[in-house]
């Protein structure tokens, strides 16, 4: 773990404690060269380079965890819930981590964060209302994955009464083989609304 995240991190780190020193010496030796207008503007351009430097090095210290989360976790475990939905915590909080740097940087300009925050919220709320069957499709896919009513290589009936065998078990969508080798792709909020009929489940207890 330690290896992992000194590799993931060391040029970022470095590239924030060279920032660093450069601005104090910037501001012990070479200050009284400058007007106070040329001082304030060179603050808030090494403020902005600090803050996105101090991000970057966020932002590899996370990846560096979700490495290790994966070798060390993920890849040894049989369920395939957490190799689905890791990228998507990944990227989740990268978007999350940069949306934060976004409003500090702002901030410190004096704009109000307040009616961007606002704004961002009514935009969300029309995306989703927008995209609720994605979203639905996405939280039905998690929930197959939780309730497992079915596994890759299951022979089962679908709810349009295709017999088919599951060939994977997607985020939004799922495929399946027919009888008569054709892909069947099946949204998955389909999935957890009818009844599924596993012949394999009946198959192994018999």
């Amino acid at each position: 773990m330690l290896k992992l995240f000194i590799r993931k991190t060391l040029f970022s780190f470095l590239f924030l404690a060279g920032l660093l020193s450069l601005y104090f010496w910037f501001r012990i030796n070479l200050k009284d060269l400058f007007s106070q207008e040329h001082l304030l503007l060179t603050s808030r351009l090494f403020f902005i380079l600090a803050v996105l430097a101090v991000f970057y090095f966020l932002q590899k210290s996370l990846a560096a965890f979700f490495d290790w989360y994966k070798e060390s976790v993920v890849l040894k475990t049989k369920t395939e819930l957490d190799d689905n939905f890791l990228p998507l915590f990944s990227r989740t909080a990268s978007v999350i981590l940069w949306s934060i740097c976004l409003m500090i940087i702002l901030s410190r300009f004096g704009i109000n964060i307040n009616a961007i925050l606002a704004t961002l919220g009514v935009g969300s709320l029309a995306i989703a209302l927008a995209a609720q069957d994605t979203i639905a499709n996405l939280i039905a896919g998690f929930l197959i994955m939780i309730d497992r009513p079915f596994v890759v290589g299951d022979t089962i009936k679908l709810p349009t009464g295709d017999k088919a065998k599951v060939l994977e078990i997607g985020i939004r969508r799922s495929k399946f083989l027919g009888d008569d080798k054709s892909l069947i792709i099946v949204p998955n909020v389909d999935l957890s609304k009818n009844t599924i009929i596993n012949y394999s489940h009946r198959d192994n207890n018999l």
